[in-house]
């Protein structure tokens, strides 16, 4: 049998975090790796336990479910942890500070039960959880304050084929749209996205959109 998708519930709401515990555990294929209230725990947690997904609540005392999800998932981390960010707060920037520390995905937590166990499963997998074309929206708002200070495109290791694929990611394009605008196969495009997210070393489909925003590769 596949081992169950173990997963850290993070949330400084006692109610909020036992419902979700519940939820999870009744799941066959998933398990509470464990739980906390504070970001700092869960940091802590995260390095301890490595569950295969940590859901992160946005406002927690202590350290706040941003820095916790940059300190897990981002960037700079050698050995990241997926991070699936739960939030009441229907706001573009929280949205855009959870993918920016790393977060592979977002949900707002008055989603429905099933929306959210589909979340945990697809972060899981290595995939991203926002529909491209939302977060380009949600991208493109910042671009002027995340873009470099000149305007000159910064030297890039894709080729120019590539280059336009990326940019047809960052349109919010799926692999069939980006296929027909291209005259290639879906399969081709997804070598080449593939390609992409290695030489950027990028984690997903997410991360390339706000690196095309990020690098002035789109208007």
């Amino acid at each position: 049998m596949t081992a169950p998708i173990r997963v850290l519930v993070c949330d400084d709401q006692m109610l909020v975090r036992t419902g979700l515990v519940t939820i999870i555990d009744a799941q066959p294929d998933l398990e509470v790796a464990g739980e906390c209230g504070d970001g700092q725990a869960a940091v802590d947690l995260a390095g301890r336990l490595r569950p295969d997904v940590v859901l992160m609540d946005v406002r927690m005392p202590v350290l706040d479910g941003i820095e916790a999800t940059r300190r897990i998932a981002g960037a700079a981390v050698n050995d990241p942890v997926k991070v699936l960010v739960l939030t009441t707060f229907n706001l573009d920037r929280y949205v855009y500070e959870a993918l920016r520390a790393g977060a592979s995905g977002f949900l707002l937590k008055d989603a429905p039960p099933s929306q959210l166990l589909q979340g945990i499963r697809t972060v899981a997998t290595g995939a991203a959880l926002l529909d491209p074309g939302v977060t380009r929206a949600l991208v493109g708002r910042y671009a002027a304050r995340i873009r470099p200070a000149d305007s000159e495109t910064p030297e890039t290791p894709l080729t120019p084929r590539e280059l336009e694929v990326l940019r047809l990611i960052a349109d919010g394009r799926s692999n069939r749209e980006i296929a027909a605008a291209l005259v290639i196969s879906p399969e081709t495009v997804k070598t080449f996205v593939s390609r992409i997210l290695a030489k950027l070393g990028l984690r997903d489909r997410v991360q390339a959109v706000v690196y095309a925003h990020r690098h002035g590769l789109v208007t």
